[in-house]
Parts: C-alpha cells; sequence; structure tokens
C-alpha cells in the first residue's frame, strides 16, 4: 500500500512543485509589479491576485485538511487585493508554500489517503484532497502563463531540450 502512497506523493510535489511553482515564479520574473496587479475588468483576477488565491488554497486544503494547520483563510481577501507589493513578497510566499507543503506530503499516510476530510463544506476524502489542489493550482498555473505570453509575447520554454515528438522513451512511470 505504501507504494501508492509514495507513487501519488511523488506525484503531487512533482506537479505542484516542481512543475506549477517553479512555473508562476518564472512568469512573474517577466513582470512588472504593474503587469503582475493589472485586471482587464473587475471581473478578472490579476497575477497577484491568483498567487494569493492559490496559497490560500493550498493552505486551507492541503495544509489544514490533511496537515493539521489551523485553517484561517480569509478567500474573498484573495481576490479583493489591489497591491501592489513586490514581487519578492509574491515569491516569498510560493517559496514558504512549498516549503510547507513538502512537510504535510511527507507525513502523508497511506490511510489518511482514504479518510474522510471536510473543507469549505466539501466531504472530501485524502487523495480527492490531493487532486483538487493539483488541478486547482495547474488551472490558475495556465491564466498566469496565458497572460505572460500575452503580454510579453513570449515562449515560456517550460518544455526546452526535451524532444516531446518521442514515443515511448520520456522520463516517466
Amino acid at each position: 500500500m505504501n507504494e501508492y502512497r509514495d507513487l501519488l506523493i511523488n506525484e503531487v510535489r512533482r506537479r505542484l512543485i516542481g512543475e506549477s511553482i517553479s512555473r508562476i515564479k518564472q512568469c512573474l520574473a517577466e513582470l512588472t509589479t504593474e503587469e503582475i496587479w493589472y485586471r482587464p475588468n473587475e471581473n478578472s483576477n490579476s497575477v497577484g491576485n491568483l498567487v494569493l488565491h492559490l496559497c490560500g488554497n493550498v493552505r486551507q486544503w492541503l495544509l489544514g485538511g490533511m496537515g493539521g494547520y489551523t485553517d484561517n483563510r480569509r478567500r474573498q481577501a484573495e481576490f479583493d487585493e489591489r497591491g501592489p507589493f513586490p514581487t519578492t513578497a509574491l515569491v516569498r510566499h510560493l517559496d514558504e508554500l512549498a516549503e510547507e507543503v513538502e512537510k504535510v506530503l511527507s507525513r502523508i499516510t497511506f490511510e489518511q489517503l482514504l479518510q474522510p476530510v471536510e473543507v469549505q463544506n466539501f466531504k472530501e476524502n485524502g487523495v480527492s484532497v490531493l487532486v483538487h489542489v493539483v488541478e486547482h493550482f495547474s488551472y490558475h498555473t495556465g491564466q498566469i502563463t496565458y497572460y505572460v505570453k500575452w503580454r510579453k509575447n513570449i515562449n515560456t520554454a517550460y518544455y526546452s531540450g526535451i524532444n516531446l515528438d518521442v514515443v515511448g522513451k520520456g522520463k516517466g512511470y
């Protein structure tokens, strides 16, 4: 059973910390403070808001839901923030989040993956919490990436140096 636990935890770690957080930090490095806090309209969020939102979501769902942390999230405040505050502060939030996520992931047991968890009035289990956190983070990472590509007209080159046309010879499973 621990093989399954390890497989899932390692994949969550890779997707969340290795891919999404590093990609967002790369995107932040491309933007000015004004661009990070730009909102095209009142129904859209800035990149800065999305970073705050992602940190809040992971703290609530994973750190609080499975890690035993106190949930003191104020979700609406993540969207109400207009900044600007320095890019370094957002990067620091992401780095601190990655450290805390690593601590929680390293402690999760196979049994916790099956246990019921209540977060935001949703009744889930540990596996569904982990899937939610990864897919939610990935979703907003894509939004941030799109914004950077649109705003800066650059190739983020996330897969630079990897031949994605080769079948069956990847580093995966």
